[in-house]
């Protein structure tokens, strides 16, 4: 208001997920909506965050408690912004590559099994296919799903549980870490709920392990402080969490697991 912002003013997020985040939000609520265009400029941010239209604050009892639907006017990837990245960081945004692969591309799996950690290379050639392809499995899922009514909810693999620990550690662990770990339980998990191969399992903690990032909760971390941030996730109703599962390598399920059959998992890692 102080700067004459109306509702034909257009806000520009520049940055990564937390930027993208925040200026969805307050472009959400301003004056009922206003538009915003994205260009994330980290590797999560242009796989994940900035498509679908989901914005959202976290607080300090839990991730993105408060947030909105509000889709860009349009999302700008520069590719050539990744070089400036700390490794760590290009790294922590082949998470949300991997979940992508496991949920719903073998193909875009195959390449990141073949490649390995040669793709986090800034330079590589197939970096380029490979965000495509991640960014498509977004937008496929999100275009026949848009408000999570359903199908989106595949999107949250690996997340369960990587929320709880982002949660747990006052988010002193990155995203990207978070959801490998929590892909790792949800693998696990699969072979017990669903039937996932063994062959697959292997498979899918070895390309998370490949690429330098965890599957397994860190030794300093209690088990049990994950539960209190965990059964406030809104994927959990009456004691019932609607967890996402890996069937097979491109394809997720969702499956629901008793809150104390999660716990009792939890305490046996």
């Amino acid at each position: 208001l102080a700067q004459g912002f109306d509702r034909r003013s257009l806000l520009l997020a520049v940055g990564g997920g937390v930027v993208g985040d925040i200026t969805g939000f307050a472009a959400a609520i301003y004056m009922r909506g206003i538009p915003y265009i994205q260009v994330p400029t980290t590797l999560l941010a242009q796989v994940d965050s900035s498509l679908g239209g989901k914005t959202g604050v976290d607080l300090p009892s839990g991730k993105n408690l408060l947030g909105a639907f509000h889709q860009p006017r349009l999302v700008l990837s520069d590719l050539d912004v990744l070089a400036s990245l700390p490794s760590d960081a290009r790294r922590d945004g082949f998470a949300e590559v991997i979940k992508a692969a496991l949920i719903e591309d073998p193909e875009l799996f195959s390449v990141l099994e073949r490649e390995g950690p040669d793709l986090l290379d800034p330079g590589n050639p197939l970096l380029e296919t490979i965000i495509a392809k991640a960014c498509a499995v977004k937008c496929r899922v999100v275009n026949r799903d848009e408000r999570e009514s359903g199908l989106r909810r595949i999107l949250n693999f690996g997340h369960t549980l990587g929320h709880a620990l982002e949660a747990a550690t006052n988010y002193n662990i990155s995203h990207g870490q978070a959801v490998t770990i929590g892909m790792g339980l949800a693998v696990r998990l699969s072979r017990q709920w669903v039937g996932l191969s063994e062959d697959n399992a292997d498979r899918a903690l070895d390309l998370i392990q490949k690429l330098g990032l965890p599957t397994d909760i860190p030794k300093n971390i209690d088990p049990e402080a994950l539960l209190v941030p965990l059964e406030k996730d809104k994927k959990i109703q009456a004691g019932i969490c609607h967890f996402v599962l890996l069937a097979e390598i491109g394809r997720a399920v969702i499956h629901p697991i008793p809150v104390e059959e999660l716990r009792q998992n939890l305490m046996q890692i």
